[in-house]
């Protein structure tokens, strides 16, 4: 278990680090308020990679536990999800039955390619030995389980009444964002495992293809949806459901072809960290440009972009043709 526990601690440390400080919304002055994240998005990610492993789930149980922790962060933490005010997330796109629903499409890619599926991956890489197994034993599981609810609770107390004061989501909104979270968890813990993609099909393309692929998805998808100044990102009034639509195109063809290219047999590590590096780089750089605020914060992500890649290549020195397809 000594090697589980210090798989499970990279994990915990790594969800943040992608999703946050590589993306650029936590800048350096607000720096100390990233171990705050740790509990939500540590344990919620740890908790997801435990719930899917036990009961043999794959990368489809992956997705929509990450659509559960959108869920649960935009819709009942930081309640940005309903919020007119919040982030602005109210001008992005149209608001249906009180939701902002350029914003959540935007989140829930967000958060299903960075909180969730690159931690998760790039720990499987580093602690390969463990890739297959639960890190933790049940006691561990629950009190993983408290700390990822507390960590929500945290976040609501923390910043909604600073960023957002006076808003309380309504009712009805929080009352189906949880129906609705627990339907994508019961479809992903009981009715998905089993159903994986197996290793079969095509050969895998030269890891620069998929590195490139990821890039340009990434690049295009937040271009698209997220706004760099006044919203929306592109388009107005009713022209901003063509980005959405672009969007969702985008992230459809190029997650369709990140599956098929990885389940075939010569699919190996150093795919995976071309894949992942592409998204991550990525997504600095776009950081770099619409959320730094001052030019330290851009010099401060490009570096980070560059530290991205050294180490990514030091992954791959290390497991070069790690096969990863069972």
């Amino acid at each position: 278990m000594r090697g589980a526990r210090r798989a499970a601690l990279t994990l915990v440390v790594l969800a943040p680090v992608c999703a946050e400080l590589t993306g650029g919304a936590v800048s350096l002055e607000a720096l100390w308020l990233l171990p705050l994240l740790v509990p939500m998005y540590g344990a919620g990610v740890l908790l997801i990679r435990e719930a899917v492993r036990r009961v043999g789930g794959g990368l489809p149980s992956l997705i929509l536990l990450g659509l559960v922790y959108e869920l649960a962060e935009d819709g009942i933490g930081l309640q940005a999800l309903s919020s007119p005010n919040l982030y602005q997330a109210a001008e992005w796109g149209p608001r249906v039955l009180g939701l902002n629903t350029a914003y959540w499409e935007a989140q829930a890619g967000y958060h299903v390619v960075f909180s969730v599926l690159i931690p998760i991956a790039l720990t499987d890489l580093i602690h390969p030995a463990n890739r297959h197994r639960p890190y933790l034993r049940r006691g561990g599981l629950i009190g993983t389980a408290v700390v990822a609810v507390l960590g929500v609770a945290m976040v609501r107390v923390l910043i909604p009444p600073y960023m957002d004061p006076g808003y309380q989501a309504p009712a009805a909104v929080l009352v189906g964002v949880t129906a609705l979270g627990c339907v994508l968890a019961v479809l992903a813990l009981k009715v998905l495992p089993g159903r994986t993609v197996r290793a079969s099909g095509p050969r895998a393309p030269r890891p620069y293809v998929a590195g490139l692929l990821a890039a340009l998805a990434t690049g295009g998808f937040l271009a698209l949806l997220i706004p760099s100044g006044t919203p929306p990102a592109v388009g107005e009034g009713l022209w901003v459901l063509v980005p959405m639509a672009l969007a969702a195109a985008l992230a459809g063809t190029a997650g369709g072809l990140a599956v098929r290219w990885s389940a075939a047999r010569d699919w190996t590590a150093t795919h995976t960290i071309w894949l992942a590096g592409g998204a991550l780089v990525s997504h600095t750089l776009f950081g770099s440009v619409v959320f730094a605020r001052t030019t330290l914060d851009t010099a401060a992500q490009i570096v980070l972009a560059a530290v991205t890649v050294l180490l990514l290549g030091l992954l791959a020195r290390r497991t070069p043709t790690l096969r990863l397809v069972r």
